[in-house]
């Protein structure tokens, strides 16, 4: 059982914020982060009130079935609502537990998703380009924004890598379990003898780093430019706007060469390097606390095969939850895409309940 003194405190502190938001003392800028804890709370406050009275509502109940005073009627009544009652406090008790679960402060931002063909060719490239045309179909049907970092095309139409911003509303905890390797199993247009060949390409999903999460300091940072090149190495501009930012203490790389202005590169490879060094802290800071934790889910690890699209079979698996889904067309086009994520979550959320009980 949770501690009532627990639960009590989410009480009282629902009571203190809506006393605060009714005395017209508080500033906007407080008021809208007061606004949203309330909001917040409001989810989960008749569930906590209903889990503290359960002792005294099964007691009341008890004593009417006890009573001899009580005629058949009202027995038999009392008698039902005790079993309602107790099925709603394990049902309530378990809402409780997930409100308290530790939040990620991450999963309200925007996210940075980096795709790259990985082992295959052309026809990893190929499968990197589904992938993208499957998050811009999602991204459409939740009415996301799609911006478009980084891309490098292959020359079979395909993409060698694609970085781009999604913008929304949280997006980073609807799109952080895409994070590794995604494994195709299909026939390629190439192929003459019909037989299936297995590609991958590489998903990471970075929450956008925004000015107040990473400063930058001018010393820890060496910035090169050099001339921009299109396929095969040829050079398709005549001045060096093409720009590579490393970041000195954590050694990470970012090249960017996509815009003919050498400011717009740097301005687009220092907000994937902020990115990337967030979610490099980020993953500091869980490994510390987490040295004895294994999760199946959320590890982030790019080089984890999380899930297979099979063509021939029309069928695709998702490996860390073990949910096959035989509606492929359907996830490749974003039409079931949240049934798949909905899964993941919540076996996330199962992994840390069993660590709070």
């Amino acid at each position: 059982m949770l501690p009532q003194e627990k639960v009590q405190r989410l009480i009282d502190r629902h009571l203190k914020l809506e006393n605060e938001l009714a005395s017209g003392e508080v500033d906007k800028k407080k008021y809208a982060e007061i606004s949203k804890e309330y909001s917040n709370l409001n989810d989960i406050i008749k569930y906590a009130k209903e889990y503290l009275s359960y002792e005294k509502d099964i007691e009341d109940l008890n004593n009417i079935i006890n009573d001899k005073n009580s005629d058949a009627e009202m027995k038999n009544f009392a008698t039902g609502e005790l079993e309602n009652l107790k099925n709603n406090f394990l049902i309530n008790e378990k809402k409780i537990k997930l409100f308290l679960l530790p939040k990620d402060i991450a999963d309200s931002k925007n996210a940075i998703i980096e795709i790259r063909a990985g082992t295959g060719g052309l026809e990893a490239s190929l499968f990197a380009s589904d992938l993208y045309k499957m998050y811009e179909k999602v991204s459409q049907k939740k009415k996301w924004v799609i911006e478009i970092i980084s891309i490098s095309k292959s020359d079979a139409g395909g993409l060698k890598e694609v970085i781009a911003l999604i913008k929304g509303k949280n997006i980073y905890s609807s799109l952080k379990y895409e994070s590794g390797v995604h494994r195709v199993q299909r026939v390629p247009d190439t192929e003459t003898q019909g037989r299936v060949h297995t590609s991958a390409a590489t998903v990471a999903v970075l929450p956008e780093a925004e000015d107040l999460d990473i400063k930058l300091d001018d010393k820890d940072l060496r910035i090169d430019v050099f001339r921009s090149s299109g396929p095969g190495g040829q050079s398709v501009n005549t001045t060096d706007s093409a720009v590579r930012i490393t970041h000195i203490p954590t050694g990470i790389v970012v090249s960017q060469q996509d815009e003919k202005s050498q400011i717009r590169n740097k301005e687009k490879g220092l907000k994937i390097l902020k990115s990337r060094i967030y979610d490099y802290e980020r993953k500091k800071i869980d490994q510390e606390r987490s040295k004895d934790r294994k999760s199946k889910i959320g590890t982030g690890d790019r080089s984890e095969r999380i899930r297979t699209y099979n063509f021939p079979q029309g069928r695709v698996t998702d490996h860390r939850i073990n949910i096959t889904l035989h509606k492929l067309e359907e996830f490749m086009q974003g039409e079931i895409f949240d049934e798949m994520i909905e899964n993941l979550s919540l076996q996330a959320q199962q992994e840390e309940l069993s660590r709070m009980n």
